[in-house]
């Protein structure tokens, strides 16, 4: 009985081995599935990154040429702010020009109450 003992003996431990081989092997499947799995996700949140990314550049885009616009309408408001401006400065200096010509025609033309000759 003790070599029949012996036999189950050595089939229960080869059956154990093979057992923990099995298991180990499958558990590196899981490693490799775990590991593929991860890569995948990462690779995910990479093309998400790089969707927001590029939604963020695009906000940051328009945002910068709304900016361009609204400084380029200024800047033709103040250009023609300018003209008008200098229009109304022209026309004034015109006027007192022509008011210091009439005075100067009526100094010509009038006795000087100073110098009675």
């Amino acid at each position: 009985m003790s070599e029949s003992n012996s036999r189950y003996s050595i089939i229960a431990n080869l059956t154990q081995a093979k057992l923990d081989i099995i298991t180990a092997k499958s558990q590196l499947e899981g490693d490799v599935k775990h590991a593929k799995q991860k890569a995948e996700a990462l690779q995910e949140d990479l093309k998400d990154w790089e969707q927001s990314i590029k939604a963020e550049n695009e906000r940051i885009k328009r945002d910068k040429q709304r900016k361009i616009k609204e400084a380029e309408r200024e800047a033709k408001n103040a250009e023609d702010r300018k003209k008008a401006k200098a229009e109304a400065y022209d026309a004034k200096i015109k006027a007192i020009d022509d008011a210091m010509k009439k005075i100067e025609e009526i100094s010509k033309t009038a006795p000087n109450p100073a110098n009675p000759n």
